[in-house]
């Protein structure tokens, strides 16, 4: 069986699960683990290596000749996969995350870049595919094509004109140029994994969202209403200008940021999120330990005092407070928790679904 490796900052969920439907394989990710045989949550992106070994195994009984993986910067680190020898690896992108394990964009980088040094150690020659479309990727490639590697360069500028990015603009479900560049790496890799072109290019109207990717929930509020993982400044502003460019009203944002954990991008999520949404409601993501109230003031702190902002620490109030008070025409987006079912505060997990509650909106 082979093992596919996909890494970076954003994008991971949907490149996995992409690679993984071209090729017809199981996959491995932060929401799910499909063996064949069943789906089930581990708690982590990527499992250790001890879980990794017994769902490998179980997708092989099953059939599975391929399983794709999320590969975090922390597995990297702390090599939780072990021993595992990759067929290829993608990287989509490196954005501010993950700094009060890594410390500096310049270590986070680094560690990113050992997935391939590993590759090219274990697996001479593999495929390494990489989104050149950020100078993040364009550095990634130029370190990963000097590997014992065969670096793929890939994404919408690469591809310009390619057969595979008129398929997804012209019959691609999933919205933004974010997903034509997850799509774009997957083919990439799907290619190299020998997927003839014409099968990739038939797949690609069945690539639905899913996950709290963008994805649409049904309410009795007057607008449409997304919920989405975005939980950094740069996925915010992929996210929201993505929508602003279909929204025919005003653009709504319901947000916030996760406790204990880099709060040095918290004002930058508030600066992102006001340039692109006309309304912003900042509330609570998951607080952990710390004051929801102490969050929300940083994130406030990169908001500009001329935008339209709510502040509601309570999160089932603020969401129901947006679908309230959104208008015919307006676009209501759900920022932060996407696929996540719970909502931590002070080591309690408690149950909380956005598409859940925003379902469950009564006007």
């Amino acid at each position: 069986m082979r093992i596919w490796g996909v890494t970076g900052t954003n994008g991971k969920t949907t490149t996995t699960w992409i690679l993984a439907h071209f090729l017809g394989g199981g996959h491995v990710t932060t929401v799910e683990v499909d063996t064949g045989a069943r789906r089930f949550g581990t708690g982590y992106t990527t499992p250790p290596l001890s879980v990794l070994k017994s769902i490998f195994a179980e997708m092989e009984a099953n059939g599975r000749q391929d399983c794709v993986m999320e590969v975090s910067s922390h597995a990297i680190h702390q090599r939780r996969f072990g021993d595992t020898v990759f067929a290829g690896c993608a990287f989509t992108n490196l954005t501010e995350d993950h700094l009060d394990y890594h410390k500096t964009m310049a270590a986070y980088f680094d560690v990113k870049r050992d997935l391939f040094r590993y590759l090219a150690q274990t697996n001479p020659g593999a495929p390494a595919a990489i989104c050149t479309d950020t100078p993040s990727g364009k550095a990634m490639f130029d370190a990963v094509r000097k590997l014992d590697v065969t670096a793929i360069a890939c994404g919408v500028e690469a591809d310009a004109g390619s057969e595979t990015l008129k398929a997804i603009r012209a019959r691609c479900p999933l919205a933004g140029r974010y997903n034509e560049q997850n799509v774009l790496l997957a083919a990439a890799l799907a290619r190299a994994a020998g997927v003839p072109e014409t099968r990739i290019l038939a797949e690609i109207p069945n690539l639905t969202p899913r996950w709290g990717r963008l994805e649409r929930v049904a309410t009795k509020s007057a607008a449409e209403v997304f919920v989405d993982f975005a939980h950094t400044d740069d996925a915010l502003a992929n996210v929201l200008s993505t929508v602003k460019a279909f929204t025919r009203g005003k653009l709504w944002a319901v947000f916030g940021a996760g406790g204990d954990r880099d709060p040095i991008k918290r004002p930058k999520m508030g600066a992102a999120a006001a340039r692109f949404a006309d309304e912003l409601v900042v509330t609570s993501d998951n607080p952990r330990s710390e004051d929801p109230e102490r969050i929300i003031a940083s994130i406030m702190d990169g908001v500009p005092a001329s935008a339209s902002a709510k502040v509601e620490p309570d999160r089932r109030a603020a969401i129901h407070w947006a679908l309230s008070h959104a208008q015919a025409g307006d676009v209501v987006v759900i920022c932060g928790k996407g696929h996540e079912t719970t909502q931590e505060i002070n080591g309690v997990k408690h149950p909380f679904d956005d598409r859940v509650e925003a379902a469950a909106y009564e006007p």
